[in-house]
């Protein structure tokens, strides 16, 4: 099984196991929505990969961890298409949850998305239950305060914010979880592979912050321009596009550098060559480069 089937299912799997008769029908439709068809699952393939690199011994385990962190990445984002914040229309190409559904069920999808990674990642560690409270740890840790993805959105409400520190949190922190719980699922030393979550994890922020210039609303499934809109940090804005991809391209190879020597590693490099090309194409940087020296 290639690893995207593996994560649709075991994503499946998680969700179905609480749609039962006497719930409420559209929170339920607003759950699946907001999980189905998914991004590029690049946090849940991240997750699975450092796993098999580790050995993989445990994977209803990894799946769990992979399936939690992808929940916490959509409930962010259904949070963040809501109107205090980015008051998105659309999402992935289709109309977000709060268009819909409304703001209501946006709220409350969200939040039953975020209970629904820790049932998951509960429920995943029936043969090795000694891994669950660190795990638990891991992903709270890049979820909350006072580094983790809701710091990272409530940067946005600082009068002032170090670009490093918005990025390192909004971003980041669920990129190094998803690397620190690989390992962790498969027994191994979760510490040594966080710098790798975290370089990527702000390349992936950089790279977002290209695409809401360079991209179009088709290409990139949400409305462009917002960072420059709604006055949020942006490395586009602060470096310029030629910096903004330069700096891209530096934290992609150190992201590289950061793999350690594994079984897997060869195979994790191929990864984030191939997410990174998706990310910020090189025709765009040949592009930009041409445009500096004209």
């Amino acid at each position: 099984m290639d690893t995207l089937t593996r994560i649709e299912q075991a994503l499946d799997a998680a969700i179905s196991a609480h749609e039962v008769a006497g719930g409420p029908p559209r929170l339920t439709a607003a759950i699946r929505h907001a999980v189905f068809p998914g991004g590029a699952r690049i946090r849940p393939q991240l997750t699975l990969a450092v796993a098999m690199a580790c050995g993989d011994d445990d994977p209803a385990l990894a799946d769990a961890a992979a399936v939690a962190l992808e929940l916490l990445h959509c409930a962010s984002l259904v949070h963040d298409d809501l109107p205090c914040f980015d008051d998105a229309a659309t999402r992935r190409g289709r109309p977000s949850i709060q268009a819909a559904f409304g703001q209501p069920l946006a709220v409350l999808a969200g939040d039953a998305l975020i209970v629904l990674a820790f049932q998951a990642l509960a429920a995943g560690a029936g043969r090795r239950p000694e891994r669950l409270a660190s795990l638990v740890g891991i992903v709270a840790a890049g979820t909350g305060m006072p580094f983790g993805i809701v710091a990272g959105q409530a940067w946005e409400c600082e009068p002032r914010v170090v670009l490093s520190d918005y990025q390192r949190a909004k971003t980041g922190a669920l990129f190094a979880a998803a690397t620190e719980a690989g390992a962790q699922a498969a027994g191994g030393d979760g510490k040594r592979w966080r710098a790798l979550g975290d370089r990527l994890g702000e390349a992936y922020q950089v790279a977002d912050d290209i695409r809401d210039v360079l991209s179009d609303p088709a290409m990139l499934g949400k409305p462009v321009g917002q960072d420059a809109s709604l006055g949020r940090p942006s490395a586009a804005n602060q470096l310029g596009l030629d910096g903004a991809i330069r700096h891209f391209e530096s934290l992609v190879a150190g992201a590289i550098e950061a793999i350690p020597e594994c079984a897997g590693a060869s195979r994790l490099r191929a990864l984030v060559r191939m997410e990174s090309e998706r990310l910020v194409p090189k025709a765009w940087c040949d592009d930009v480069a041409r445009r500096v020296v004209a």
